[in-house]
């Protein structure tokens, strides 16, 4: 079995390695992929002339306090450490290691931080930012208006192709983390969206591709809308309409769950639209809507 090797190594072949198993044996969307990479990408930088082979659990404790120190999101360090113990087990199971320290590690204990919410009248000025005025406000429009009537994140709704828009019930098929499917409905106003955007400006972004393009959102070259993309205009429509805070396509996300939520809606079926593995995680919005209730406890209640 040869060793690991050198973190000095241009190209770290155990994580490398480590990557590749990822994508083929357990499947993993490309975008947690390539997040573990970088997570251990930061991991063999702070090793320096070391060997993962050589740490024991003390040694990785001081890495866990080395990422504290950096000021990490909650979030971000709980990854991090899952990172790490994916990482050790498979140099175990690839029999690199006898033993895993890194089984010893305990788990970061995460703040569970209530999500960036938009209020209905706002989400209704941002789904009206888009005017005439700008390059593809159509096609704007039916992102926007897409991201809140179904949930789904911008790696979902980047991927979607035309075949995956279901007219005949106003549904969308998304495929989330681990290219899971889950049918979501549309809503009218995103129908109608769509349908002008389809209609009135795709064919024309559409003619500027080489070849006919299957996806649904297409760029100003005719291209799929990319992620980033996705990002920089939700950005530049919130700062159009004079949202505060931190603004992101997951903003969306957080606030069509929360709003389900809020107006009574079952919280299984709320995971269902999510495309959430557990519902542990769905949960977390009715924390959210109890911290917005406990908020207009505090202002209006004589004796809060």
């Amino acid at each position: 079995m040869p060793r690991p090797p050198s973190p000095a190594a241009p190209d770290h072949p155990w994580l490398r390695a480590f990557v590749d198993y990822l994508r083929s044996e357990c499947h993993l969307a490309e975008n947690t992929v390539s997040a573990y990479r970088r997570d251990l990408q930061k991991f063999y930088a702070w090793l320096g002339s070391r060997q993962p082979g050589a740490l024991r659990v003390n040694d990785l404790a001081d890495y866990a306090a080395w990422l504290h120190r950096q000021e990490l999101a909650p979030a971000s360090l709980g990854r991090h450490l899952v990172s790490l113990k994916l990482f050790y087990r498979y140099l175990q199971l690839q029999g690199v290691l006898a033993d895993n320290p890194a089984e010893l590690l305990g788990s970061q204990k995460l703040w569970q931080r209530v999500p960036a919410v938009l209020s209905p009248e706002m989400v209704e000025r941002l789904l009206a930012a888009p005017t005439a005025g700008d390059a593809h406000w159509k096609r704007d429009r039916a992102l926007l208006e897409l991201m809140y009537a179904t949930g789904c994140r911008a790696s979902e709704v980047s991927w979607l192709r035309l075949q995956d828009v279901r007219w005949d019930d106003a549904s969308l098929l998304a495929r989330g983390k681990g290219n899971k499917e889950r049918l979501v409905p549309l809503g009218r106003k995103a129908v109608a969206a769509l349908e002008r955007y389809l209609r009135e400006e795709r064919p024309e972004l559409a003619a500027r591709a080489a070849e006919p393009p299957p996806w649904l959102l297409l760029s100003g070259r005719g291209r799929r809308l990319s992620r980033e993309r996705i990002w920089e205009l939700v950005k530049r429509y919130a700062r159009r309409v004079g949202v505060s805070g931190k603004v992101s396509p997951h903003t969306f996300r957080h606030s069509f769950a929360t709003h389900l939520v809020a107006a009574g809606a079952d919280l299984r079926k709320v995971q269902e639209l999510l495309g959430h593995a557990s519902i542990a995680t769905t949960q977390l919005y009715t924390h959210v809507d109890a911290a917005r209730l406990k908020a207009v406890h505090r202002r209006f209640h004589p004796r809060a």
